[in-house]
Formats: C-alpha cells, structure tokens, sequence
C-alpha cells in the first residue's frame, strides 16, 4: 500500500517537531506514566482505512499507539518509512508492537535467529519501539515441557538482539499461562522465573488472565515491579454463556482497574498503559475508545 500525494503531504505538514523528537520523550501523565492504546481494538477500522482510523484516535487524545499487524516487512499494509510518516504526522509514538515468536524463527542449524525474525527486531527498532512483544506460545509448544523450555531460551536470545537494538524483548500473557502447568507450577510463573528480567520484558494483560482464574492485582502483588508495560483491560462476564469473561469500558467491568493502576503507580520503575478492549456490548469500537480515554483522563493519568 502506498500513500498518494495528498496523503503525504498532510501527514508531513503536520509533523513538525513530532518528526524529531519521539512523542513518548515529549509527553507523560501526571502520574510520570506513558498511557496509549493497542490497535487491535479497532482492528476493522485499521483495515479498512489505517490512516483515517488514526487520525480519529488522535483527535481522541491517544498520543502512543501499540500494533498488532506487522506481516511481510509492512505495519496495516504499509512500508515502515510510510507507516512512520503517518504517525509522526499525527503526533504519535509506537513504543511498542505485538508480533509471534514462532519456533520457526530459530535457525537450529545456523543456531542463530531467521533473516525474517532480524528484519522483524530491525524494523521495530526503525519504529522507535522500545520493546518487541510476541503475545502467545503456540499449544504444541506450550503442553511440552522441554518445548516449552526451548521457546523461553529463544525468548532470552530475542531479548540478546532487541538489545542490540537498543530494546528489549516482550512477553504478554493471555489465561491459559494461569490455568496450565507443568510439575506444579503454572506456566506464567515458569515464563517468569525462565527468562532474564534484564532481557525480556513482562506485558501483563489484567483482563485476558481472569479466565484463567487469575486475579490481577494478586498477579502485581507477587511480581513487583516486574512488569514494564501493562494491558489496560477491564473484564465483565459474557451474556451469551455468564461463565467466560470478556472485556468491556474501563471502570464497568470487574478487574478494579483503577485499584490497580494505584498500586503500579507508586512502584518505582512505573509500567506503560496500553489500554484494550476487544469486546464491545453492541457499541462501537472507536466510540469505546473515546470511552476509554475519558475514564483515564478522569481517574487522572492523562
């Protein structure tokens, strides 16, 4: 996808000194606290116009973004150069990006990462992202322990080449790290425990882990500080089943978000706030979005 004329000649204009200096060095909440948002919210709206759905998301107020659609060497169908002009013409930072780490992305032969996987960590870093997060384990790996061994050790050596970069390697969790194990321990607490702090960064999602019969603020508790970033999201039962959570508007679900965000605002090494949801209750996702920034601006983090 390429951007046309008019389109790039808006999105510079616009950049101005968000051109030079990364929006994330240039703005933080009162609470000294970056708070963006995941794209996969509106993951329709950013494929059917990226551009326009940005553009809307900025004029909401969302400064920082996190993507979810890195595939063959472009961001939502963009080269990274365009993609970068964009945000930067919209006064936005990507201080982070979801994309798999897939066991196939470790050369056993050459004992080194694929050309694929360096060109993913190369292109984040052309970003300005700060880290690399892979959002999942595939089941076959998972139900192994020694797979599953394997897979943290690639963890570790991505967070050796995001280093390189200048960043660091991620990790977020979904509900099966909580309800699965392996001799006794839960999957979450052997990914933490396996992998260098140093390296490889935690990005706790507070509403995914409720259906892994986890609670959140349990989850900070135990691992102060530990986590960099978090996934803003709040959880309320579904009606179609009333047994599984899913995500609603901040503040009317059941995670006690703000409880939340209280505790890793005192902590001293305080985490990004990258807000999600990904069910809607029948409301638009743009409209949950501006929801969403409305109840942070309120409770005081933006």
């Amino acid at each position: 996808m390429k951007i046309n004329r008019k389109e790039f000649l808006q999105f510079t204009a616009m950049a101005g000194a968000a051109a030079v200096v990364p929006a994330w060095l240039r703005a933080s909440a009162p609470a000294g606290m970056l708070v963006g948002m995941q794209l996969y919210c509106v993951r329709d709206d950013m494929k059917k116009d990226p551009a326009g759905t940005l553009q809307a998301l900025a004029g909401m107020g969302y400064k920082h973004v996190e993507h979810a659609n890195y595939v063959d060497g472009k961001f939502y169908g963009y080269s990274p150069a365009e993609f970068k002009k964009i945000l930067n013409g919209l006064g936005i930072s990507m201080p982070s990006g979801h994309t798999v780490l897939r066991p196939d992305h470790w050369d056993a032969n050459a004992k080194d990462f694929t050309a694929v996987w360096k060109k993913t960590v190369e292109d984040a870093a052309f970003m300005g992202q700060q880290y690399v997060i892979s959002p999942s384990i595939d089941m076959n790996v998972r139900t192994s322990y020694d797979a599953l061994m394997r897979q943290l050790e690639y963890f570790n050596r991505s967070g050796e080449l995001c280093k390189k970069h200048g960043m660091l390697f991620g990790y977020h969790n979904h509900d099966f790290e909580f309800s699965e194990q392996h001799n006794g321990k839960s999957l979450y607490d052997i990914i933490l425990s396996e992998t260098d702090p140093g390296l490889v960064m935690q990005q706790l999602d507070t509403g995914n882990l409720w259906n892994g019969g986890a609670n959140a603020m349990e989850v900070v508790k135990k691992y102060p500080g530990r986590f960099k970033s978090l996934h803003v999201k709040d959880a309320v039962l579904r009606k179609d089943d009333n047994k599984h959570y899913e995500s609603t508007v901040l503040g009317k679900g059941v995670a006690n978000i703000k409880d939340i965000l209280t505790v890793v605002s005192k902590q001293k090494s305080k985490p990004q706030l990258i807000i999600e949801q990904e069910a809607y209750q029948g409301v638009a996702p743009l409209e949950c979005m501006r929801q969403n920034m409305q109840v942070m601006k309120e409770w005081g983090y933006v």
